[in-house]
């Protein structure tokens, strides 16, 4: 495989270099399933740990798995022949999610929670299945971001998508490698690599989510204060819980005064390991 040969891609390799050093990511024997989607942040994440792996200090063995969701029209055949140009072995399992979420899901609600879930089911059974001890997604900057403001504004809670996790099977770590890497930069690069990048129809054909108006309004946001994605990604590794209203938290870390045990802890939860 040819070595990194633009500017953008170094930046990006070096983003997802310091994410895994600096959260640990990865492990000298690690066997790990990359989720790949078709989407250009999934595509980018498999190059990069690519081209990360020829020169790493540890060894670990990267393997591709994709699913065929039943989505009229899909059509796999780019993403499977990117696969086999790119080559080693890749799984591409089928598994009819499409036909449950528009049975279960009524006219007018979203269909990302309940897809979202179902594929994340397939996913944690493939990882077991094909002895894989990580599952890596492709996650950026962005998304947790948009989640921490999401949280924030619709479901009062303080957190946002870890670098690191350990899933609540207890079974499965899942990691985040390009959690230091922007969108733009992703866009950018999927451009540059021509990354044959597949639909979501289901996704696509839906307007006003919320996590859309969420990206509109830090795109208003920046227009104003261009360096607003960089600081709001760097608060995120600088929690201060003596500044947060979770007495809760206080108590877990000895903090706070005497007398605590029987106080209310309604107002927020600071959950650091979801």
């Amino acid at each position: 495989m040819k070595q990194p040969s633009s500017p953008l891609e170094k930046k990006l390799l070096s983003r997802v270099g310091r994410a895994i050093k600096d959260f640990g990511l990865i492990d000298d024997g690690d066997r790990i399933l990359v989720a790949l989607s078709g989407g250009k942040d999934s595509y980018a994440l498999l190059r990069l740990l690519d081209r990360l792996r020829i020169r790493a200090p540890v060894r670990f063995e990267l393997l591709p798995w994709h699913l065929d969701q039943g989505q009229p029209g899909y059509d796999g055949t780019p993403l499977r022949n990117w696969l086999e140009e790119r080559g080693g072995p890749y799984v591409i399992s089928r598994q009819d999610t499409y036909s449950v979420v528009m049975d279960k899901v009524k006219e007018g609600d979203t269909y990302c929670s309940l897809c979202s879930r179902l594929r994340r089911g397939s996913l944690y059974s493939a990882a077991a299945e094909l002895e894989c001890n990580k599952i890596a997604l492709g996650h950026h900057a962005d998304d947790a971001i948009e989640t921490l403001l999401l949280n924030l504004m619709f479901t009062g809670q303080l957190k946002t998508m870890p670098a690191w996790l350990q899933a609540q099977d207890g079974r499965n770590i899942v990691i985040r490698p390009l959690m230091r890497c922007f969108e733009s930069a992703l866009v950018s690069y999927a451009e540059e690599q021509n990354f044959p990048i597949l639909p979501c129809n289901l996704c696509g054909s839906q307007d006003n989510l919320q996590r859309q108006a969420v990206k509109a309004l830090i795109n208003q946001l920046e227009q104003k204060h261009p360096k607003i994605r960089g600081s709001m990604l760097a608060a995120l590794t600088r929690v201060r819980p003596s500044h947060l209203l979770d007495t809760e938290l206080w108590q877990q870390l000895g903090m706070g005064p005497e007398g605590l045990d029987n106080a209310p802890h309604g107002i927020t939860r600071l959950q650091l390991a979801q």
